[in-house]
């Protein structure tokens, strides 16, 4: 006989769900090592990174390295190495990724450096001073949300279940459908205090965003060579990505454009043919990267994107820039723009 008692069940279901989201929530807005706004002293490819997702940090430290002349790329799209020496970590990436033969296909290049550990090392820098939300943490918080919506298809289910035992047997006692009701009305609550984040970028990351993009070029203070020309323009790249820089060099800029197109197919195609692809690659060391696209949005836009780096982004991605948007992001950012593509950040 059906008893009141079954509806233990569907209660347990839900109320962990509704604390599992609660929870999931908590940690995408929290901010491991809260710091005050850097201003606009922000770091030349912490910036790129913030705007654009990993695939605008490959984008700017390549120019940066082809302005300094450490690198050559031909018109078939092969990067090489001259042999100079790298000036920080990502450019130690580049040269780890081209390896021992000294030269390496350009979008192959792009998709590795993008999932190194300097890059990826600088979106966890900017996660944890609440500029970026983590890409892993946002998925976990979407993944509780879906498992929140299937608690309460349960509470219905289990109500449907008792009007039809009720139907078809006279003796056993009435079901109280006020049960199922409260349960969906907490189930409701949990979902409107769960509400995910827009973006990968958080406000204090849109905040330094607006803070860079002032009536003035931004140059950058630290990420570039002193005996380096150019720091507007890697400035500009870095904010903006490659539409907005206006590099002299216009083969470079559409080969460039063109890897940044393809890596965004390629995440797109390789999205759309695993529904589980996003959950399996938040968990990875490429974290960012592999979700840069939803992150950055467009340079010049205020960012919301980050993570859709399309122009990265990926977002975000940063990379891309997970911020808003642009309809030339794909250039701009790689692949990204979630902006692009982090958690705990905080600020949201």
């Amino acid at each position: 006989m059906w008893h009141n008692s079954y509806f233990v069940v569907p209660t347990v279901l839900l109320v962990a769900a509704v604390l599992y989201a609660a929870g999931t929530h908590q940690r995408v807005r929290h901010v491991a090592r809260p710091q005050g706004l850097p201003g606009r002293g922000l770091p030349l490819l912490d910036t790129a990174f913030l705007a654009g997702g990993p695939g605008r940090v490959f984008d700017t430290a390549l120019v940066r390295m082809h302005l300094s002349e450490q690198v050559v790329i031909s018109r078939s799209n092969l990067v090489t190495l001259t042999g100079a020496k790298p000036y920080d970590a990502v450019d130690q990436a580049v040269h780890d990724a081209v390896g021992a033969t000294g030269s390496r296909e350009l979008g192959a290049l792009r998709r590795m450096v993008m999932r190194s550990a300097a890059v990826q090392e600088i979106g966890d820098r900017l996660a944890d001073r609440g500029l970026l939300r983590r890409p892993e943490r946002m998925q976990r918080a979407r993944t509780a949300r879906r498992l929140l919506w299937l608690a309460m298809l349960d509470v219905v289910l289990f109500a449907g279940l008792a009007l039809l035992l009720d139907d078809n047997d006279a003796l056993h006692e009435r079901p109280n459908l006020l049960i199922p009701g409260f349960l969906l009305l907490l189930g409701a609550l949990g979902l409107a205090t769960s509400t995910p984040a827009k973006g990968r970028i958080t406000p204090a990351g849109q905040r330094q965003l607006s803070l860079m993009q002032g009536s003035t070029p931004w140059t950058p203070s630290s990420g570039v060579s002193p005996r380096l020309a150019g720091g507007a323009v890697l400035g500009a790249l870095a904010l903006g990505g490659l539409a907005v820089a206006g590099l002299e060099n216009q083969e470079l800029e559409q080969a460039m454009t063109a890897a940044a197109a393809q890596d965004e197919a390629m995440r797109q195609a390789q999205a759309s043919s695993s529904f589980f692809s996003s959950s399996s690659s938040s968990s990875s060391p490429s974290s960012w990267s592999s979700s840069s696209s939803s992150s950055s949005s467009c340079s010049s836009s205020g960012y919301s994107c980050s993570v859709t780096d399309s122009g990265s982004t990926h977002h975000h991605s940063s990379c891309g820039s997970s911020h808003s948007s642009c309809g030339s992001s794909h250039s701009s950012c790689g692949s990204s723009c979630g902006s692009s593509c982090g958690g705990g950040c905080g600020g949201s």
